[in-house]
């Protein structure tokens, strides 16, 4: 048996645009088949909704309401929810699992982290680092930033992207030879049909967050923990069909 898990979800609690509560999002990813979803609001330097001008405290503790109400709901309709977030830098975004409210409330550094420093901490604390849709383009970016040396993962599928940009981020997650995931990005609870859902295979019920974090850092496949089988995409999502065009300059990271 094969269980489907959301990565990347977004809730107008803690995110400027998002569209929808945290527990809206339930029902619709239960009745698409999913066992369970992770909601990843936009931190500190992203499209965040909450105001930076608050105490650290109450900035995590309202950054944490939407994911908060989803998981209230969730319990409720027996949908898993879990907790990660968004980081924005200069157009590149990545997707931090495995750490929790209460370490945030700890540690108020992480809204001065770079990305190296995102990488080696979110490490060093027992969680792991995706770039989220490597390869979009919009016009609010000034250029696009590969960072591999720090992330343990790349986000290939994203159902808010062209297919174009996934085609591309397939592409180069092969050659650098990094573990793959899927997500949706979606902000609004009232457009989603379970075709347009894209998410993670998992062989196993996920116990925490932990478990998904485990998978993507461990190399090679363990039978006594959960492990990705595969993601949900649409058939030939990732074909290059030669109409691929970089309109901003790539600048890749170094650590």
């Amino acid at each position: 048996m094969a269980y489907l898990y959301e990565t990347h979800l977004h809730t107008s609690q803690a995110s400027a645009c998002g569209k929808s509560l945290g527990r809206d999002f339930v029902m619709r990813y239960k009745d698409a088949g999913f066992t369970g979803i992770v909601i990843t609001d936009h931190f500190y330097r992203g499209n965040t909704a909450i105001d930076k001008s608050l105490p650290w405290k109450k900035w995590v503790e309202n950054f944490c309401k939407g994911y908060e109400d989803a998981r209230e709901e969730g319990e409720r309709q027996s949908l898993d929810v879990f907790f990660g977030w968004e980081e924005t830098f200069d157009g590149d975004d990545y997707l931090v699992y495995g750490l929790d409210k209460e370490w945030l409330l700890l540690h108020p550094e992480a809204v001065r982290w770079d990305r190296t420093q995102q990488f080696e901490d979110v490490k060093r604390y027992g969680g792991c680092v995706v770039q989220a849709h490597p390869f979009r383009q919009r016009d609010y970016m000034s250029r696009i930033c590969l960072s591999p040396d720090c992330v343990d993962a790349v986000e290939i599928a994203n159902a808010a992207n062209e297919q174009s940009f996934d085609a591309l981020a397939y592409t180069y997650a092969q050659k650098i030879k990094l573990p793959v995931t899927a997500g949706s990005d979606k902000h609004k609870a009232d457009t989603i049909v379970s075709e347009n859902l894209f998410g993670v295979y998992m062989d196993k019920k996920m116990e925490s967050i932990n478990d998904y974090v485990n998978a993507l850092c461990e190399d090679k496949k363990d039978s006594r923990r959960c492990n990705i089988t595969g993601i949900k995409v649409p058939e030939g999502r990732f074909d290059l069909l030669g109409d691929e065009k970089l309109t901003l300059p790539v600048e890749v990271k170094q650590r």
